[in-house]
């Protein structure tokens, strides 16, 4: 018998501390934590008050070098394909054309002063393959590729998860490439003739003068 009371007892007590801890939060609530900002360090220490946020006017804080949505700064890019070779689940896909010598001021250096010598009309990524792993960012030499502080980017087509970064259309990488062929015949008939060319026939050697007669 003094068990079925004692029973009795502990469901008393364990439903009077939840509904405690409840009314605890649910007249809390009327108090406001304030927007939830990536820049409001002080966010988690605030124990106190509403805890829905207000999406997407609010979001949850990350990380300072948290590893999220990659970028890449297309003027930065000299379109060495390392981070395309280094992604371990091929996220990566990148196309390059070689620029001509009258192409070069076109087509720029790197913000730290490193002349270009690569269009790169495609340059996508694709995150929904994409793992943070950061190994791409810790091989790109010119630092033109880094995670983003956006951890939200849900897609209801998953096509759009597919990121563009290349800095020429597709017309214009077409001429560059027609542009490039050209520059590489002519310089094929230029070294053509000049292996054609007759070698120039060495001078004569001027003969010994007669020695002095006595």
């Amino acid at each position: 018998m003094s068990e079925y009371f004692s029973n009795i007892k502990t469901s008393a007590t364990t439903i009077a501390t939840g509904m405690a801890i409840t009314l605890k939060h649910f007249f809390n609530a009327v108090k406001r934590k304030g927007d939830a900002g990536i820049d409001d360090a002080d966010y988690f220490r605030q124990v106190d008050g509403l805890c829905t946020l207000q999406y997407p006017r609010e979001a949850v804080p990350t990380p300072p070098h948290g590893r999220y949505r990659l970028y890449c700064h297309i003027d930065d890019c000299i379109g060495c394909r390392q981070c395309e070779r280094a992604c371990p689940v091929e996220c990566i896909t990148i196309d390059t054309i070689k620029a001509t010598n009258d192409d070069l001021a076109a087509c720029g250096k790197t913000s730290g002063g490193q002349q270009k010598r690569m269009w790169v009309p495609v340059f996508d990524i694709d995150i929904a393959k994409c793992m943070t792993c950061g190994i791409c960012v810790s091989v790109c030499p010119t630092e033109c590729l880094y995670h983003t502080p956006v951890a939200d980017f849900s897609e209801f087509d998953v096509k759009n998860m597919l990121y563009h970064f290349g800095n020429l259309s597709k017309i214009e990488a077409e001429a560059k490439r027609k542009k490039l062929a050209e520059q590489q015949v002519q310089a094929a008939k230029e070294k053509a003739a000049a292996g054609d060319a007759p070698a120039a026939k060495p001078a004569p050697k001027p003969k010994p003068a007669a020695p002095p007669q006595e």
